[in-house]
């Protein structure tokens, strides 16, 4: 799997660490950071959907309501976030290839409340694997690797790769955030188990 610490100690941009891939790395890579989260979840039950973790750092700047802001993120909560962020990622990252400038958002995030079981965030994993791969795949033979996009003044421009590996950079970012969800519940099942 890639590492972005580098990016994310700002050492490197993720266009640095795009130079000399190619879009079946990307599919490697895509298919990697999905395989990474249905392991992760592969005792996952339905209680440890909706269990509420501790997270006295959780600050959603994006929440939907103010009182979402502090609030932690339970599992499906993660799950359907950095799947649709992986998505948009890779409809970006399309529209760049095609030659075309990105003019917008592309995302469509479900609403974490209507997540209950684990099988649906399984299902959730595979379905953004099959629309993350197919997007790649849609990119034609000869992609316009010059044509970049800025996701804000000041920062710098990616081009195709580089914009599909943003959306894996955010997915990794989550990785022990689902760990450490994962372990809370686990203690806190034990916990309440009766001797």
């Amino acid at each position: 799997m890639i590492d972005f610490g580098p990016v994310w100690r700002k050492e490197k941009t993720l266009q640095d660490l795009a130079e000399g891939l190619t879009r079946q790395d990307l599919a490697r890579l895509a298919n990697e950071m999905c395989d990474f989260f249905i392991e992760a979840i592969a005792d996952a039950g339905d209680p440890d959907v909706t269990f509420v973790p501790e997270d006295p750092d959780a600050n959603d700047t994006f929440a939907a309501t103010a009182e979402e802001v502090n609030m932690p993120w339970t599992l499906g909560h993660v799950i359907v976030h950095w799947t649709a962020s992986s998505e948009e990622s890779a409809a970006h990252a399309l529209t760049l290839a095609r030659g075309l400038d990105v003019t917008g958002r592309s995302r469509y995030e479900l609403p974490w409340t209507q997540v209950s079981s684990a099988g649906f965030l399984r299902d959730r994993i595979e379905e953004s694997r099959r629309m993350q791969l197919a997007m790649l795949d849609a990119w034609p033979d000869q992609p316009h690797l010059d044509r970049t996009y800025s996701p804000r003044e000041g920062a710098p421009g990616m081009n195709a790769v580089a914009r599909f590996l943003g959306g894996l950079s955010h997915a990794a970012a989550h990785r022990d955030q689902v760990r450490d969800i994962l372990t809370q519940a686990r203690a806190f099942e034990a916990s309440t188990k009766p001797a």
